[in-house]
């Protein structure tokens, strides 16, 4: 039995350790003893016997819970050793895989079992997401079952706060000594003092601030250029993120396109769709039925999850990889070819504009006019198209309105800055007579057409036929992959003003 280390030179502190007494006799003396180095020798086993202590759920055991813990408690150890940094971690897993109880709640309480000196940084996406970790890690500390096992490890009173609290250890003359803390903050905290040991990362973005590509860059360069410069030793000191992928350059995918002494853990929710994305590779024989979880994410759970996220965030959350399967997130041959509408519509139909200024060439001009019925399916009843010049393609625009008519609320894409300001104000004016509005959407065009793939790939969109069916299906049929997006993203503008109070008023 390695005994656990007292503290680094690094904090100033004279290093301990615990006399040598027999394991028989520390057992006989105390009968937790043996169940205490049973855990602090198996971060699993930890765990295991801590889960009653922060849920009264059952606790449903699956291998990857075990794999994580197991690859946690490595990089640790090396920190304990003092050892150079062979890599930083990340860990790719879906939602509602324990990954937050394993990482955020669990890690530090059982590194503080062998190394009490260890310095912690925890982060997540949201101040208050990250508190509640705080506190529940908190709370495995102060837990009576923890106690018994390691009656010296104690919370130091004036260092008793959710968002800092700080362990401390009496030794067997009954010294007592400082250890180490957990320091929780949120992406773009301050973090101004403090420094630690190992950082711990989770799940520093939600699926509605991927959306938002500024946010994203946010999170990822105050992950890069201020969580960084806060490592004890720069040598040693790791970083462990672990999350759900939302995005190509996420965090996940900015730290890999940026360093390349990383290991990265993949684990998709299945393999059926996505049998690359296991990493290592290996770890695939460890699937049921193709399946990660079969016992909490089976084929129906999954399957409702795609219907819930949309193709794109399913391959994302799921997959851990934000392309959709195949390349496109639409099913068109789920959309139903129609003489006239299959009912009346629910509201007033919504014509959105892409607006391009290119003249034969380059992008186009595309705007898909967009009705919700009263039996709540979608129709695609028109869409106008073209490469215009500027002139040219205000004066379609007023052409499609007149030929509308005044009950279709129009509205125009704005581009960002002074010139798609300038633009929009001038399409505006030139629909004088119509409920004409300017729209600023954020997020790129893949996680705009999202929440419509849905609604094409569960059967609910019929299209009225026309001469522009063709091109329509073609380009949703490659998107996001294929050359254009025009078409499709009107009518991911369209379908989202039909659920939306109208923004941007002139």
């Amino acid at each position: 039995m390695q005994a656990a280390p007292g503290y680094t030179a690094s904090n100033g502190l004279t290093r301990t350790k615990p006399p040598k007494v027999s394991v028989i006799r520390q057992v006989l003396q105390n009968p937790f003893v043996l169940e205490s180095e049973l855990c602090r020798r198996s971060f699993p086993r930890f765990i295991k016997t801590m889960w009653p202590e922060i849920t009264n759920d059952d606790l449903i055991w699956n291998w990857h819970m075990e794999y994580i813990a197991n690859q946690l408690a490595e990089m640790a150890i090396r920190v304990s050793q003092g050892l150079s940094r062979l890599h930083d971690l990340i860990i790719n897993v879906p939602p509602g895989t324990t990954k937050s109880t394993i990482s955020s709640i669990m890690f530090p309480p059982w590194c503080w079992t062998k190394w009490p000196w260890m310095k912690f940084i925890a982060v997540s996406y949201s101040g208050a997401l990250s508190l509640e970790h705080a506190e529940m890690s908190r709370d495995v500390v102060r837990s009576a079952r923890y106690r018994k096992l390691y009656p010296e490890l104690s919370i130091k009173r004036d260092k008793d706060t959710k968002s800092n609290f700080r362990v401390q250890r009496r030794l067997p003359n009954g010294q007592v000594v400082l250890g180490g803390n957990r320091y929780s903050t949120s992406v773009g905290g301050t973090l101004t003092g403090f420094h630690g040991h190992i950082l711990l990362v989770d799940d520093p973005l939600n699926p509605h601030q991927a959306v938002r590509g500024n946010e994203m860059e946010t999170a990822n360069k105050w992950l890069s250029q201020t969580l960084s410069t806060r490592k004890i030793e720069k040598a040693i000191t790791p970083t462990i993120l672990i999350m759900q992928r939302l995005h190509q350059n996420d965090a996940s995918g900015h730290m890999l396109a940026k360093k390349k002494n990383i290991l990265h853990i993949s684990l998709p929710g299945e393999i059926r769709n996505f049998p690359d994305k296991v990493k290592p590779s290996e770890l695939k024989n460890h699937y049921v039925d193709g399946l990660l979880d079969p016992t909490r994410m089976p084929w129906p759970v999954l399957n409702d999850m795609e219907a819930d996220l949309g193709q794109y965030g399913y391959a994302g959350q799921v997959g851990q990889h934000p392309v959709p399967p195949g390349g496109g997130m639409f099913k068109p041959d789920n959309i139903k070819i129609v003489d006239s509408p299959s009912s009346f519509s629910q509201g007033r139909p919504v014509r959105y504009w892409d607006k391009a200024g290119s003249d034969g060439r380059g992008a186009f001009t595309a705007g898909v006019k967009l009705t919700k019925l009263r039996n709540n399916r979608y129709c695609i009843m028109d869409v106008v198209r073209g490469q215009w010049s500027t002139d040219e393609r205000e004066k379609m625009i007023r052409a499609t309105a007149e030929k509308d008519g005044v009950d279709t609320v129009i509205y125009l894409e704005q581009e960002p800055g002074s010139g798609g300001k300038d633009s929009i104000l001038s399409s505006v004016r030139n629909l004088d007579g119509f409920s004409a509005h300017a729209d600023r959407p954020t997020g790129d065009k893949v996680f705009r057409a999202d929440p419509f793939s849905v609604q094409v790939n569960i059967g609910n969109v019929e299209m009225l036929e026309g001469p522009w069916n063709g091109a329509f299906i073609e380009e949703m049929r490659f998107f996001p992959k294929g050359t254009y997006k025009d078409q499709i993203d009107a009518v991911s503008g369209a379908y989202s003003k039909l659920h939306k109070p109208r923004a941007g008023v002139w």
